[in-house]
């Protein structure tokens, strides 16, 4: 019952409306007969009578008054659900939610943004800016239709395109012992007291591979979701930590790393469904096409 059922109670409000099979029949636009028996599979299915005969017409019996209410508001919100599916996949004024890393926030997003806009100046767009973990998991359950972030995961049902590669350099606090150094092994920091990404956040199992790579395990100090944050720790001196590139901050140094290689991918990633709509297309095209370069600039 439950496949038919939006069909069957569309012609039951229909025949309860005009109060006969025929007249309610030729505005539905389907043959009589065809009315009348699926009133009658109805009424079978749910045990009850819905109309009684009056005169040449049909009234409703108490459980179709019951019913009938229900049976429009039901009605009344897939109508209204379909117009909102309708109106997201809009080519010119559609909706597209999209998902990024907060360190892509500040320059890279919004650029891409800006020149989406010239092209596309109507499209929707709900930017959502949580850790890398949850990031995935709103791309895997269709709340976010594309997401920028690293690493670029290797799982069946998402699509993962790298876009561009991120240098991340050991930050240090001024007074550090490597703080005039022109680049640094990330063992020489073997014994410092390091400050972390917290658990979820993509850099989190990358800067403590890279560790590993070093042949130690990083001492923490503190944990922290923002790159900001971390940076104006150790710019308090309270330990050092591998950070993206970028701008100086009073009491920090960034100190290229030799080794190991501390560059990270950037990438798309979006769920492999068949048939998106039109803005997530397009929007998807445009930061294949556009977003390295913006990624590689401002990531």
């Amino acid at each position: 019952m439950h496949e038919s059922l939006a069909p069957a109670l569309h012609r039951f409000v229909a025949v309860a409306r005009d109060g006969h099979l025929t007249r309610a029949a030729e505005r539905i636009g389907v043959p009589q007969p065809t009315l009348s028996r699926a009133i009658a599979r109805l009424e079978g299915e749910l045990g009850v009578a819905l109309f009684r005969r009056s005169g040449r017409g049909l009234a409703l019996t108490a459980a179709g008054r019951t019913l009938l209410p229900r049976a429009e508001a039901a009605l009344a919100e897939l109508g209204a659900g379909v117009a909102e599916l309708a109106g997201d996949a809009d080519p010119v004024t559609g909706r597209v939610a999209l998902g990024f890393l907060g360190t892509m926030g500040t320059s890279a997003v919004p650029g891409i943004l800006r020149e989406f806009r010239e092209h596309h100046p109507r499209v929707r767009i709900e930017l959502v800016q949580v850790p890398h973990a949850a990031l995935l998991e709103r791309v895997r359950d269709g709340r976010v239709d594309l997401a920028l972030t690293s690493p670029v995961p290797d799982e069946p049902g998402l699509v993962a395109t790298p876009l561009a590669e991120e240098e991340l350099r050991l930050a240090v606090p001024s007074g550090h012992r490597l703080a005039r150094a022109g680049a640094a092994d990330l063992a020489e920091v073997a014994d410092d007291p390091f400050l972390l990404f917290a658990r979820g956040y993509g850099l989190q199992g990358v800067v403590e591979s890279w560790c590993a790579q070093a042949g130690f395990r990083p001492r923490r100090a503190f944990e922290g979701g923002e790159t900001a944050t971390l940076r104006g720790l150790v710019g308090a001196g309270l330990g050092v930590a591998l950070l993206p590139a970028g701008p100086d901050v009073p009491g920090v140094v960034q100190v290229p790393v030799r080794s190991p290689h501390t560059v990270r991918t950037l990438g798309m990633v979006h769920a492999a469904d068949p048939r998106p709509t039109a803005p997530v297309r397009d929007l998807r095209a445009f930061v294949v096409r556009h977003g390295p370069r913006w990624l590689a600039e401002h990531g």
